[in-house]
Formats: C-alpha cells, sequence, structure tokens
C-alpha cells in the first residue's frame, strides 16, 4: 500500500487548524488508519480540537481490543469525543471547540469509512471521483429537504455551517460507509479547504493523473491555493492498487 499525507495553512489562514494522520502500517487491530480534523474555535481552541480528537484516536485504537474495524473505529470515537468535551467544558479558554473528522481503514478488500461534519472521502474510480461520505451541514440537509439548490448562491453562502461536530456535544453519532475496492482505485480524505475551491472534476483528474502520489497531493494543494486558498488545506492520497484484484 501506498499513501501520502500534506496539510497547508492556505493563503489567508494564520494558523493552521487542520490535523492529520496517516499510517498504511498496521495500527493496532487496524491493517492502516487515515485520520482528517478539522478544528474550530477561537484563538488555538480549534488547532488544539483537531490535534487531541486524532492523536486520541490513534492511541485507542493502538490499544483497542477487538478487530472488527467499524467497532474500533466507533468506540474510539465515543471515548475520544467524550473526553474533548470534558476539555472543552474544564477549559473557559476552550470554550465551544470543535472539530470534523473523516476516518478511513481496510480490511482486505473493503474500506470502512467514519465521518463527523464536512470533511470527506472521495473514492476515484475510472477518472471520476465519488464522494462516499455525507457533510454533516446546513445546506446539504435543505438540499435533502427540497429547499436549497446545490451550488445555488444561498447554497455556497451559507456551505461552512455544520450541524455535526465533534467536542461540541458529550454523545456524538458518525457515521459509517463500507465500500467494496476494486484494482485501480484510489482514495482521497481530505477537509473542505480543498472541496471548496476545486470541483469534483478537477479533483478526479489530478488524482487520476500521472505522477507519484506526493505529487498529486501538492498539486491538489496548489490548486486549492490558487482558488483563493481561503481555508487551511489537507489532503491524504492512499492507492490500493496493489492490495487488491
Amino acid at each position: 500500500m501506498e499513501a501520502f499525507a500534506l496539510t497547508d495553512m492556505g493563503m489567508l489562514r494564520n494558523m493552521n487548524q487542520d490535523f492529520v494522520f496517516a499510517s498504511p502500517e498496521p495500527v493496532g487491530p487496524l491493517e492502516n488508519l487515515f485520520l482528517v480534523a478539522d478544528g474550530m474555535g477561537g484563538h488555538k481552541a480549534g488547532d488544539y480540537a483537531s490535534r487531541f480528537l486524532v492523536q486520541n484516536i490513534v492511541d485507542e485504537v493502538r490499544n483497542a481490543e477487538g478487530r472488527a474495524p467499524v467497532a474500533v473505529l466507533e468506540k474510539a470515537i465515543r471515548e475520544v469525543n467524550r473526553k474533548l468535551y470534558r476539555e472543552a467544558v474544564e477549559k473557559e479558554e476552550l470554550s465551544g471547540m470543535g472539530t470534523t473528522l473523516v476516518a478511513a481503514a481496510t480490511e482486505g478488500n473493503v474500506l470502512y469509512v467514519a465521518n463527523i461534519g464536512d470533511s470527506r472521502l472521495y473514492l476515484i474510480r475510472r477518472g471520476k471521483a465519488y464522494q462516499v461520505t455525507r457533510d454533516h451541514s446546513y445546506v446539504e440537509e435543505m438540499v435533502a429537504a427540497g429547499k436549497m439548490v446545490r451550488g445555488s448562491r444561498e447554497y455556497l453562502s451559507q456551505k461552512n455551517i455544520i450541524t455535526r461536530a465533534a467536542g461540541m456535544t458529550e454523545r456524538v453519532e458518525a457515521d459509517f460507509f463500507e465500500v467494496d475496492l476494486e484494482e485501480g482505485d484510489r482514495i482521497l480524505l481530505c477537509s473542505d479547504g480543498l472541496t471548496n475551491m476545486v470541483d469534483n472534476e478537477a479533483i478526479a483528474a489530478v488524482v487520476s493523473g500521472s505522477g507519484t502520489l506526493e505529487e498529486k497531493g501538492h498539486r491538489l494543494v496548489e490548486l486549492a491555493n490558487a482558488g483563493g486558498g481561503r481555508d487551511n488545506i489537507t489532503v491524504i492520497l492512499a492507492d490500493f492498487e496493489k492490495e487488491v484484484g
């Protein structure tokens, strides 16, 4: 397996509140583990939230007793969210902090994915990008209810309002997805600093094109910054081609 991770502050922010972890090697009982978190909160609270969530999930997974990826991830997310919420309650400077999360791990030819918020996982297959996760955002809820058109001016102006985040409440539910992998599939995990600046067609073209994963990761960040770079940008690219088929 090959993987590459990159995080960038972007063009306008003075701090990077994203945090990333990527291990194509086993972590605890999992064959691999990939995490992207996009923090929110005043001062350094967003930075604290994303870092705390990712680092503690990794620790929980390393010490996990079960083997089923969904059960391992679900327990780790639940436990770490509770700890993060307590930090926010007990420390005034961290009050109101929260973070998104997108997590992934494979077992054989199956990809297991969890998400909270609007950080995303894409499956890149035969030149097209398919969004596996579903954004927990106000605009997507309005689209699902038939009250808003995706891509409209109203949609774009309110796209940053998320409806679910880790650390904001004592309990949080992650959504889980399973994908059967095919030979040639590539996986992209990213924060919205990428997807707000670069459309799915351009993402698919870069990831499906020539070059190493590292070159493609840098190219995605360059495109996001060229488009305005209004937020922190984080990407993980993973190539499962050598493990499937």
